[in-house]
């Protein structure tokens, strides 16, 4: 009985992987999923080292409405893996020409969490032509640094530092050394004149484990990114309370909402 359990689990498994496809972005393989169809192209950029698994509790309601687009970066996920310092520009590249690979040729709405709102924003920038509206779930920002020496600098520099050595030991070298080393992003107006919808969790942790986290950096990280939505001229900013950094795994009704809303102002 608990081998034909296992058995199912494996078929089940193995059924669920079956789903990604490979495709060759300069001479390298990069796992996807494409579902779903309708006016719109969704294109799903997860966070960090994260793969195309980031964006499960919302690909199925997404694809009801539109052609959802899901991908591991190189070096993430079942994608290649490969030991190299990327830098966001680069990231923004290949996913370029990985849509050009799948033979995407209609702007798409950009959904990008986390680290991916870095390269979605280089992208916005570097491919207009490419991009319809662009949403950024808890973006990590140039300036989050900045929110902790203002709260306490003494302290923020210290935190600071082992923050970067654990992100370096725990393999998030490729993302962060791009991060920490706070090159300059696209902002309003180098972005263009599209639908862009920040949504940015300021809800207060019982035990903050960095600055970040306090109460006080949660109202500046909600000041930011409210003021960096508004500054779009079609822009919009959902501050939630409800969830932590991964609002399409605590609220994925909200997050879908929002992106069909999104979708809605295309003109």
């Amino acid at each position: 009985m608990q081998f034909g359990w296992l058995f199912l689990i494996f078929l089940l498994s193995f059924s669920a992987l079956a789903e990604t496809s490979i495709v060759k972005v300069k001479g390298y393989d990069v796992e996807y999923e494409i579902k779903g169809d309708g006016k719109n192209t969704i294109l799903l950029e997860a966070g960090g080292s994260a793969s195309l698994s980031d964006w499960d509790p919302i690909f199925e309601s997404l694809a009801s409405s539109a052609k959802v687009i899901r991908y591991s970066r190189i070096g993430n996920g079942g994608s290649e893996p490969i030991k190299k310092n990327y830098s966001s520009e680069e990231y923004a590249q290949e996913a370029a020409l990985f849509l050009d690979a799948l033979k995407i040729k209609k702007p798409v709405v950009y959904v990008a969490h986390s680290y991916g709102a870095y390269v979605a924003r280089r992208f916005a920038f570097l491919y207009p032509e490419k991009i319809a509206a662009l949403m950024l779930i808890e973006p990590a920002s140039e300036h989050d640094v900045d929110i902790m020496r203002q709260i306490d600098l003494v302290k923020a520099e210290k935190e600071i530092a082992q923050i970067k050595l654990d992100d370096l030991a725990n393999g998030m070298s490729n993302q962060y050394l791009d991060f920490w080393s706070k090159r300059p992003l696209p902002d309003y107006p180098q972005i263009a004149d599209i639908p862009v919808t920040v949504i940015a969790s300021i809800k207060n942790y019982s035990e903050p484990p960095v600055l970040f986290f306090t109460a006080q950096g949660r109202k500046m990280w909600g000041k930011l990114h409210s003021d960096w939505a508004n500054a779009f001229p079609q822009g919009k900013v959902i501050l939630t309370e409800k969830s932590y950094h991964y609002p399409q795994n605590d609220e994925p009704e909200m997050v879908v909402s929002e992106i069909f809303e999104l979708m809605s102002r295309i003109k």
